[in-house]
């Protein structure tokens, strides 16, 4: 056990207790399919200016990869999860697809890889044709790696279109030069500001219709699709309606276990953020769910939901903070050093119900190293002096 001070919102500190959780196990033969959207570790010597982005460190960046591979996991590459769009940009991000495409090929693992838009810059003159040609270039890029496509939600796109009929005509020519199927990834505004009004409605459900006939009309080029809208109801409403054949992944960081569960008319495979930092537990969870065992499932992953939804909770697009913390706080990098400064878009209270939930969760397998670093990370907080 390891005792910490932290705060809490009266203006109070008090010390709190750490104790050990379960040791990662090695995934069996389940039967969903889970993607993590993996981080990346920045390079913390790195002489770059926060406000300008960062430089990765590639060694620990495909460490954590490694980590998630082991465990049974594929990895979701370059996602946002990765800071895509918040400090990543393309040629970066381009590198590190190449560099886990050759690990994951080379040693069997599944990946797949975020295409977007990202180095397109929209403006009013901005058109279509620029969007699909820079939807084009980044999707060849990924394929000639010789990675599966996870088409990205896109500003430019969104910034442009007039209405449903545009993103009709832009995906169905992007999913047409494709050699693979695709995941299609629509992430929302909560998740994403400038994604408002994506497919062409503020109105989810009426967004929901378009995106559908998308995918009817190229289903032979989507494998799957994954919603990012933190709505159970929403994401089963879809799923019922998708093609026979094209899958449904789950981007809902609050109510996963229900949606990959699943009910007597489906279920959700999985494409998660959340995989990143509780791949320990999810991995025992999904083993037990195959092995009918719904009881151990529910075990395993109900601890962890208190946490998945404070990490996700509003303003959404800062997640990545808590998710860089927890990875600090389990020792797969040595430092909570972000790109582009993002170690700071989080209250020390935030952080320090990250550590009691992580903790209730069974996350610190090592609670002197979480308790040390912890300490490290509150003190210039104002959180100083040794635990009592």
């Amino acid at each position: 056990m390891a005792e910490v001070l932290l705060p809490d919102a009266s203006g109070r500190i008090a010390p709190f207790t750490l104790t050990a959780g379960p040791l990662p196990a090695k995934g069996g033969q389940w039967n969903r399919i889970a993607y993590a959207a993996a981080h990346v570790v920045a390079d913390p010597f790195s002489d770059i200016d926060p406000g300008i982005g960062g430089a990765v460190d590639w060694e620990r960046t495909m460490g954590f990869r490694r980590h998630l591979w082991s465990l049974g996991f594929g990895v979701a590459e370059a996602m946002d999860t990765a800071q895509r769009g918040m400090g990543l940009d393309w040629p970066t991000s381009l590198e590190l697809i190449r560099r886990s495409v050759a690990e994951a090929r080379a040693d069997g693992h599944l990946i797949a890889c975020g295409a977007g838009t990202d180095h397109l810059l929209p403006t009013p003159e901005t058109t279509l044709d620029e969007v699909i040609e820079a939807y084009a270039m980044q999707c060849a890029a990924v394929e000639a790696t010789g990675g599966r496509v996870i088409l990205m939600a896109s500003r430019a796109l969104c910034a442009v279109a007039k209405g449903p009929e545009d993103y009709g005509r832009v995906y169905g020519s992007i999913l047409g030069q494709l050699a693979q199927p695709a995941i299609l990834h629509w992430l929302g505004e909560m998740f994403d500001p400038a994604l408002a009004g994506y497919w062409g409605s503020g109105d989810h459900m009426q967004a929901m219709d378009t995106c559908l006939q998308v995918i009817a009309e190229n289903a032979d080029k989507v494998d799957g699709i994954k919603i990012s809208l933190l709505s159970a109801e929403k994401e089963v409403s879809m799923r019922r309606r998708l093609p026979a054949g094209v899958k449904m992944y789950t981007g809902d960081d609050f109510n996963y276990p229900e949606l990959i569960a699943g009910d007597d008319q489906g279920y959700s495979h999985a494409l998660l953020g959340i995989f990143d930092p509780i791949a320990g537990a999810a991995a025992r969870a999904l083993t037990a769910l195959a092995a009918g065992d719904r009881a151990g499932y529910d075990a395993a992953f109900a601890p962890t939901v208190p946490l998945s939804r404070h990490v996700f909770r509003a303003p959404t697009r800062f997640y990545k903070t808590g998710v860089v913390f927890l990875a600090y706080l389990t020792g797969h990098q040595d430092h909570f050093t972000m790109i582009a400064g993002q170690e700071s878009a989080r209250s020390t209270l935030h952080l320090a119900e990250v550590v009691r939930l992580a903790n209730a969760a069974g996350l610190f397998t090592d609670p002197d190293l979480a308790a040390a670093r912890v300490r490290a990370v509150m003190a210039p907080r104002g959180v100083g002096g040794a635990a009592c």
